[in-house]
């Protein structure tokens, strides 16, 4: 290991001695695009293959989701110890609070457990897990080719922008991804590099995969200006679903997360409870990435439906059943994920909108009134949903566009894409995912100053050479430590070593000139509080805002048992600040 790492070094090294920089951060994001590329296949290419040796209507089929489940909780608990990071917000973090280095376990981690979970049934995406593994690719050459910060992150962003453009086929929409969801702040030399690793990605794609694997359509009508009326309503209903969609998905998940059952019982009864779904409802089954190209397409007779449903006869039938597979799909992803599956939304989303696209539209074709292209509806569906769920508009519309060969649904999907993200940005500031992190300034949200804090470690700011003196002291002892002592302010702790206070020297002067009072007065007579106090735990936003209501120049940082660390004064916190800022420079600036 110690060999290859030496060669390695070596190569890059050579490598970057013989190139600009630009060059340099190029060829970089060629090879991440590449290998990105290629994992993104394989799993696709797994996952398809796993669902291709099992036939439906077999009894072993509706096992087929518990057994999933049970192999990745097997596996994350024996072989990874129970470490995954799952998802995009794993990504997200790690970029805002680890200086863009994930570990990594992670190039193959997600490969080997989402493969399982969606492969045997699970009713999730295989989105998220391309992403953590493409960004897992990024950070790791990112390190080993010795970039920076900013560089590290570009080639994150770069892996996850090869994996969507592979495993949809869609190199445009692999590059607004990355910068829509993952670069909260971009640069117009950042699109060079992602542009490139896109493409590499959709050329692995193109060669390996084969057409039937690749998600795509073909249009069967055009765009007609007179439907706009029913898009605006679409865009409406859309916005109001992917509100429903992250509400139920959540609130299910977290019930999910707060049994406190063993990990196997509770991968098996998710399991049972995704067989007795997926038997009423077989499109619940996998990504279901089969029965939205029949939707898509116009052909939902192809659906394979329960003996309960008739969907080829009865309109209502083909109502009730699509609508309810809609309504559900998120409470099975859930079931998925937080019964211990490896999954994502992305997928989910594009299955909820196709289904509500097909749903809206045939009920305005069984009034009589109006004839609208199913087909057309459920893609636009799709890119609704999708910007509703994932707070990625201009993501949804370019993927639409792409698949579709062409933008012909150009304006209806820009039009239902927006209306659902307003909507949906209206009610919840933070998507389902980041919510809880965005709040608690553990990612970077699109807030250039509050970002730039994210990225500060309290650790890197902290002065904790300071003297503390206990409460029972006189001020003859103080004296003493000041002697020996170049600070002029001191920590005062109790009988139990805890915070008590801080004395400054010049609030002390006229005691220190009166050696009369040095043994008579007492260390908690002359002790103050602090204006405020920080705690190690706290996020930098929260530290600038409590220097900012206490006007004052420094603050003491204590842990949550209130032992004292330290000091954080604001003209370091200030100087970090402008440091962060001075390296966020073009890449043809480097």
């Amino acid at each position: 290991m110690k060999l290859f790492r030496t060669v390695y070094q070596r190569v890059f090294f050579l490598i970057r001695n013989n190139l600009t920089r630009p060059q340099y951060i190029t060829l970089v994001s060629v090879i991440t695009g590449l290998v990105s590329g290629l994992v993104a296949v394989l799993l696709k290419i797994i996952v398809h293959y796993l669902q291709k040796s099992f036939s439906y209507g077999e009894w072993y089929y509706l096992l087929l989701p518990a057994t999933g489940l049970v192999l990745t909780v097997l596996i994350i608990k024996y072989f990874f110890k129970n470490i995954l990071d799952k998802g995009i917000a794993m990504v997200l973090k790690a970029i805002a609070k680890k200086s863009s280095f994930i570990p990594t376990s992670n190039i193959y981690k997600h490969v080997l457990t989402s493969s399982l979970t969606v492969g045997l049934g699970g009713s999730a995406g295989l989105e998220a897990p391309i992403v953590a593994t493409g960004s897992s690719y990024g950070s790791f050459f990112g390190r080993i080719a010795d970039l920076t910060y900013q560089e590290r992150t570009l080639m994150i962003a770069c892996g996850a922008a090869a994996g969507i453009a592979a495993v949809f086929n869609a190199p445009i929409a692999g590059v607004i991804f990355a910068i829509e969801v993952l670069l909260t702040e971009t640069m117009v030399s950042y699109f060079i590099p992602l542009t490139i690793s896109a493409v590499a990605g959709v050329l692995c794609s193109k060669i390996i995969l084969q057409e039937t694997i690749l998600f795509n359509f073909v249009l069967k009508e055009e765009f007609n200006y007179v439907n706009v009326p029913y898009y605006l309503v679409l865009g409406v209903v859309a916005g109001f679903i992917s509100l429903y969609y992250a509400r139920v998905f959540k609130r299910a998940e977290n019930r999910l997360h707060q049994l406190k059952w063993n990990i196997f019982l509770k991968a098996v009864s998710g399991g049972v409870i995704l067989a007795a779904l997926i038997f009423i409802f077989p499109p619940l089954f996998g990504e279901g990435y089969q029965s939205v190209g029949e939707l898509a397409n116009g052909t939902p007779e192809g659906i394979v439906a329960s003996n309960l449903f008739n969907i080829s006869g009865s309109n209502l039938s083909a109502l009730i059943f699509i609508g309810s597979i809609m309504l559900l799909k998120p409470i099975a992803t859930a079931i998925t994920i937080g019964s211990g599956g490896n999954g994502g939304n992305f997928a989910p989303s594009l299955f909820v909108g196709s289904y509500l696209g097909f749903f809206f539209s045939r009920v305005l074709n069984t009034t009589g009134w109006v004839k609208v292209p199913e087909g057309n509806f459920s893609l636009v569906g799709m890119a609704g949903v999708l910007s509703g769920v994932m707070y990625s508009p201009l993501t949804a519309i370019f993927l639409i566009a792409e698949i579709t060969n062409g933008y012909g649904l150009f304006i209806p999907l820009m039009i239902v894409s927006s209306i659902s993200f307003f909507i949906v940005k209206h009610f919840e500031p933070y998507s389902m995912e980041l919510k809880k992190l965005a709040m608690g300034g553990e990612v970077f949200t699109h807030k250039k100053e509050q970002n730039i804090l994210t990225s500060i470690q309290l650790e890197s700011i902290l002065a904790d050479n300071y003297e503390t003196i206990a409460i029972e002291k006189k001020l003859s002892d103080l004296v003493d430590k000041i002697k020996k002592s170049e600070k002029n302010i001191f920590v005062v702790v109790d009988e139990k070593e805890k915070f008590f206070g801080v004395i400054e020297l010049n609030e002390i002067k006229k005691l220190l000139f009166d050696p009369e009072k040095h043994y008579s007065t007492t260390i908690r007579s002359i002790a103050k509080k602090p204006r405020d106090i920080i705690y190690q735990n706290e996020s930098m936003q929260k530290v600038m805002d409590k220097f900012d209501s206490s006007h004052t120049w420094y603050l003491p940082v204590l842990d949550k048992e209130r032992n004292f660390i330290g000091f954080i004064s604001k003209t370091r916190l200030f100087e970090k600040y402008r440091e962060i800022l001075s390296a966020q420079s073009d890449l043809y600036e480097i």
